[in-house]
């Protein structure tokens, strides 16, 4: 009989809001009179009226399948639902939250010039209303808090989204090529890299890897913030004043990438460089790699083709960290309905949302959902989690860092593996496009 794996979070200190009468305060600073006019409250219309959802295919699949649930609960709100690509969406949202037919919610993945300009509506009074912060360990709700600045994160200031669920970035393994070579789940990156080499070794590809849209980024995070824990990384990657991703940890990350290129275990530089996320994810449920570092959102996917094959651990490091934030949702400033997107919200993190994210590959906001056997893919992740999160080894992705810093990393790691730059020019050219986006 297999045993289960349930996911318990240590409980953290809540957050401080403002005392919030019911009722008593507008949903936030607005440049739209509609909105403005509109006080928050948990009493909704009840005329029938239409909300707009935009998303992204990776974000928005849990979202999609809890939009059905929430009509049922409120039969007089219906919500469409959009997506784009992650790279078009980030580069499109300001521009439609500004535009004359702005959706009423939007994921929100950067908040640069979002919140600064602001789009989208701070939601401190509705985090009062429906006990948000009570609910959320406070880690998860900070990682949305922005500074009066508008570009800093995760040191106070207001609440601009809510989660939908979590992602969290590790390494997955082949446990049939692994046990066909002898090789036990590392726990230190001595360790990891001794069975990098075994795999070569044995003429397996030891790290499957597509970097076409940049995710070689997630091995130079994992590598660095392993080095330097996640208090350091968290602070570059928020956006705290004085920052530099020029480190000590940060450059041994980059000349790590290189040297297992440079030994072979990342494969072909061209065909790396040419091969997208899912292609590698494809390759990977092909038998072809030990590992791929990747995020739990292609648990399904990996776990439907590889069945008991497929396992997931936490990304070796001197400190137990993990990149993964919230799937987060903001409400437009130029909404006439906020109330009503706020209360989808709140229905994000009810039993019947979570399970929907749970299904989806996220960890849910209803950690009490997250259940699953021992020895299975799920219950992998699950036990991931939870080490990483009693750790307090949460860092938010450095892709989101800027809105174009996406585009900042594809473009270096890409280099880097091709062999046409070396580190200096890699930490530059990250630091440069960081330091655009939060100076003064």
């Amino acid at each position: 009989m297999q045993r289960r794996t349930r996911l318990v979070l240590a409980p953290l200190a809540a957050s401080t809001l403002l005392g919030i009468a019911l009722t008593a305060c507008t949903p936030g600073a607005t440049t739209d009179d509609s909105a403005a006019a509109i006080e928050a409250s948990t009493e909704l219309t009840t005329d029938e009226i239409t909300l707009t959802l935009m998303s992204t295919p990776e974000s928005g699949a849990a979202t999609e399948a809890t939009i059905a649930a929430f009509e049922a609960e409120h039969p007089n709100i219906a919500i469409e639902y959009s997506q784009t690509n992650y790279d078009d969406y980030n580069q499109s949202v300001n521009l439609n939250l500004s535009g004359d037919r702005s959706p009423d919610i939007v994921l929100l993945n950067a908040v640069a010039n979002t919140v600064k300009n602001k789009l989208v509506l701070p939601l401190d009074d509705y985090a009062g209303l429906y006990g948000w912060d009570d609910f959320f360990p406070a880690n998860q709700l900070n990682q949305w808090r922005v500074a009066e600045n508008g570009t800093t994160l995760g040191a106070g200031g207001a609440l601009y989204a809510a989660p939908a669920g979590f992602s969290l970035v590790g390494a997955y393994y082949n446990k049939n090529i692994a046990a066909q070579l002898g090789i036990e789940v590392p726990t230190s990156m001595p360790e990891f890299e001794v069975t990098l080499k075994r795999a070569s070794d044995a003429g397996a590809l030891p790290v499957q890897l597509g970097n076409a849209e940049g995710h070689a980024a997630f091995i130079v995070q994992l590598l660095g913030q392993g080095e330097a824990g996640a208090d350091a990384a968290n602070a570059w990657a928020f956006g705290h004043e004085e920052e530099s991703f020029d480190t000590d940890a940060n450059r041994s990350a980059a000349e790590t990438l290189i040297a297992w290129r440079e030994a072979g275990y990342l494969g072909d530089p061209t065909t790396v460089n040419g091969t997208d996320l899912q292609g590698a994810v494809d390759n990977f449920i092909a038998g072809k790699g030990l590992y791929l570092v990747d995020g739990i959102w292609d648990a399904g996917k990996i776990g439907d083709a590889l069945g008991d094959a497929a396992g997931f651990l936490p990304f070796p490091g001197e400190n137990l960290t993990g990149i993964g934030t919230s799937v987060a949702y903001a409400i437009s400033s130029q909404s006439e309905h906020p109330n009503e997107a706020a209360a989808f919200l709140d229905f994000l993190r009810s039993p019947e949302a979570s399970e929907q994210q749970f299904a989806q590959g996220f960890m849910p906001n209803d950690p009490t959902v997250a259940v699953a056997d021992d020895g299975t893919l799920q219950g992998d992740i699950v036990a991931a989690w939870a080490k990483i999160a009693e750790a307090d080894g949460l860092v938010a992705f450095n892709n989101n860092a800027t809105a174009t810093m996406n585009d900042a990393l594809k473009a270096g790691t890409q280099q880097l593996i091709a062999g046409q730059s070396g580190v200096d020019d890699f930490i530059a050219s990250i630091q440069a496009d960081w330091a655009a986006a939060h100076a003064g």
